[in-house]
């Protein structure tokens, strides 16, 4: 298959995975702060499951691909042998504070766009701008600095996936699977115990569909989308912007989205993976919200509304460059591969969103 037959292919997966995560979030309500705010505010772990049960599976059939040899998992960015732990706190606080300001994850926006939420768009501009600052911008200058210096890094000479972490390199093969099997199965068992669980479709729809879309995402990547390259003659990975294996993630690839709209007439600029997926849940989400009547116009209620969604936006595309992730990116692709940076960036999203909730709360009181 030649080069840019297989990059079209590999965009359009992306699209179409993206269509299917964004129809199934709109029609089951997935939303990971939701999950956080039914257990914060109502004790209720309903969503909260259904995104751990995402995790299982997603854990599950990403080992296995990486056991068989289907993709190379340390070849992703989550296996990186410097340890940031500062920016994945740090950025992960950031993101949880954001995404609660600001209603929602970047995820919960773009399904909300697509069910025609207005506020939804300006928080992913606002949020996809911060990202290109901190990536690219003034920003960047302070996360490199300070976030990722030299003091405050830790190497892993075989990477940061718990199973080489803990075993070597030789010894990762042996761990992977047992490490899965006793993580999975721990989260499945917590997810089942609970009756009104199994018996909600909608949450077991939701984790199991996502779970398996990540799945398919790293395939598509980094199984299908590695192939040599006619002009260097070397193995490469086509259709991402990191040139390396990539599942769902959607801070980065909505900043990815905005450049490529601002120079879209610059002949490098190309639609990859990641703007495919970004695009695909807004349609996917819109597909259900007008066939189900439930598509309508929403804008802010007050300046101050818009304020909050605006400081949350930034928080969220700054936060989810200094994590590498966000709820999606870390807390369900980068967990999947077991990688101790995603786990660290999870929790500091949760404890960021949990306590800005706290707050929250105690305010209006």
């Amino acid at each position: 298959m030649e080069a840019s037959t297989l990059t079209t292919t590999i965009v359009w997966a992306g699209f179409g995975l993206g269509v299917v995560f964004g129809y199934i979030a709109n029609r089951t309500n997935f939303c990971t702060m939701g999950a956080i705010s039914d257990v914060v505010n109502m004790e209720h772990w309903g969503r909260m499951r259904a995104w751990l049960l995402a995790i299982a599976v997603a854990m599950i059939g990403v080992n296995l691909l990486g056991y068989n040899g289907a993709v190379s998992f340390s070849d992703t960015l989550y296996a990186s042998k410097n340890f940031y732990w500062l920016g994945f706190l740090v950025g992960g606080l950031c993101f949880g504070v954001g995404m609660t300001l600001a209603g929602g994850c970047a995820n919960k926006n773009l399904v909300r766009l697509g069910g025609g939420n207005i506020r939804s768009l300006v928080v992913l501009f606002f949020m996809g701008f911060a990202a290109i600052v901190t990536m690219k911008g003034v920003l960047g200058t302070f996360r490199i600095s300070v976030l990722q210096s030299s003091p405050v890094t830790v190497h892993f000479e075989n990477g940061q996936l718990m199973p080489a972490l803990f075993a070597g390199a030789e010894g990762a093969h042996s761990l992977q699977l047992i490490l899965t099997g006793v993580l999975a199965l721990a989260i499945l068992a917590f997810v089942y115990k609970d009756a009104k669980f199994r018996k909600s479709l909608d949450n077991n729809l939701a984790g199991i569909v996502v779970g398996l879309i990540v799945v398919a995402g790293w395939y598509v990547t980094g199984h299908m989308g590695f192939a040599e390259n006619p002009e260097t003659l070397e193995m490469t990975y086509f259709g991402t912007n990191s040139n390396r294996p990539e599942s769902m993630s959607f801070v980065a690839p909505t900043a990815y989205t905005l450049e490529y709209l601002a120079y879209s007439t610059d002949v490098s600029r190309v639609i990859t993976f990641g703007i495919a997926t970004v695009l695909g849940i807004a349609l996917g989400s819109f597909v259900h919200a007008w066939f189900s009547k439930s598509f309508r116009l929403e804008s802010f209620a007050s300046v101050q509304d818009l304020g909050n969604h605006i400081v949350g936006a930034i928080l969220m595309g700054f936060g989810a460059v200094c994590a590498a992730g966000c709820t999606i990116g870390q807390g369900i692709t980068g967990v999947s591969t077991l990688s101790l940076g995603s786990l660290l960036a999870l929790l500091s999203i949760i404890a960021g969103s949990a306590i800005t909730m706290k707050i929250q709360l105690a305010m209006m009181e």
